[in-house]
């Protein structure tokens, strides 16, 4: 700086007397709106650092607002997602209980209704051995439990007690493949072995020869030739049936697990029942009076038949039935010809009002 200065003395000064003369003729004039023309110089040389400073003041009040805000929003969040969390917990938990008020109340019934005498169990655990289809109940022989007593639901069979503690028991579930039950066809009568197939909700018959008939989605009942279920419990429904080299080979879906197994019946005194019928009977339609004649809707229309349902074939017969009236035709009597099925009928006449 020294040096610039030692060495452009005269311009440096010339400069500066121009600079100096040029800021007091700015103080000196006016604008035409009376305003010195100096401080319209200053205003526009500030003015743009001043719109930048200000700029950046806005935007960081705007930033640190709206971080305030989002912090607010984001505990909001969090908040009304613990809730949901909670609600969704406390509608799981209802469902569960009114689920297991159902099954209470299925099996409160069932007692009610059944002839045998059952005592209600829950299940509060599973045998932790490889391939085991055994579960524990909170029943035992302070219950008046013993070995070889049947399980059940209100939807069929359910397993068999095998062993037996003061306040707990041991059930070998129907799925177990070494389970085996005495069973009885619904519909034909046909006597077999049920056994487990080591996994839950079929299984199969056995010793059922290719000579008996078995149909699809026929019902099979425990026929109390095991000793162990009373006769006329439901099984399960047959999904397959093949033939096999001499006995039928026939997969069934156990019913007494679709809704699950929770709670269940031991039998304590088991009452034997009959098998339920095949198919029940059908039952009658009921139909209305014909309404009064009005001479205003023409002639009545007759029924084709007595019965509850008209079918094409009735109408058909309906149709040559008038034939035959109209040519003096009676079916099955031959002896007056054939009569002729393409004469027109008769132009029934209207009733006079």
């Amino acid at each position: 700086m020294e040096f610039f200065l030692s060495r452009y003395r005269n311009l440096s000064v010339l400069v500066a007397a121009i600079l100096a003369q040029l800021v007091l003729l700015a103080y000196q004039v006016k604008t035409s709106n009376d305003v010195r023309l100096i401080r319209v110089w200053a205003v526009s040389a500030v003015m743009p650092m001043a719109r930048v400073i200000e700029n950046g003041r806005i935007s960081t009040s705007h930033f640190f607002s709206d971080y305030f805000v989002l912090l607010d929003v984001r505990e909001q969040n969090k908040r009304l997602k613990s809730e949901l969390d909670k609600i969704k917990m406390d509608n799981q938990y209802l469902r569960a209980e009114l689920s297991t008020a159902d099954r209470a109340k299925s099996l409160a019934i069932f007692q009610a209704t059944s002839p045998s005498k059952t005592v209600g169990a829950h299940i509060i655990g599973n045998d932790t051995g490889v391939g085991s289809k055994n579960v524990f109940v909170d029943r035992g022989s302070s219950s008046g439990i013993e070995p070889g007593m049947a399980v059940i639901t209100p939807d069929g069979i359910a397993g068999k007690v095998t062993k037996v503690f003061s306040i707990y028991s041991q059930v070998m579930l129907v799925t177990d493949s070494t389970f085996a039950a005495g069973v009885i066809s619904q519909n034909n009568r046909v006597h077999g072995v049920f056994r487990g197939q080591g996994y839950e909700g079929s299984g199969r018959i056995e010793h059922v020869q290719n000579e008996q008939k078995v149909e699809q989605n026929e019902w099979f009942y425990t026929s109390g030739d095991d000793r162990i279920f009373p006769k006329g419990l439901p099984v399960g429904e047959v999904t397959a049936v093949r033939q096999g080299k001499t006995e039928k080979d026939i997969s069934i879906a156990l019913s007494g697990f679709k809704n699950g197994l929770e709670e269940v019946l031991i039998i304590i005194e088991g009452v034997h029942a009959p098998i339920p019928s095949a198919a029940a009977p059908p039952q009658p339609i009921r139909l209305l009076q014909p309404p009064p004649f009005d001479p205003a809707d023409g002639a009545p229309v007759q029924p084709l038949q007595t019965g509850p349902v008209a079918t094409d074939a009735d109408r058909v017969k309906e149709r040559y039935r008038k034939f035959g009236e109209q040519q003096g035709h009676t079916y099955g009597d031959r002896a007056g010809g054939a009569p002729n099925y393409n004469a027109p009928l008769k132009q029934e006449s209207k009733p006079q009002p």
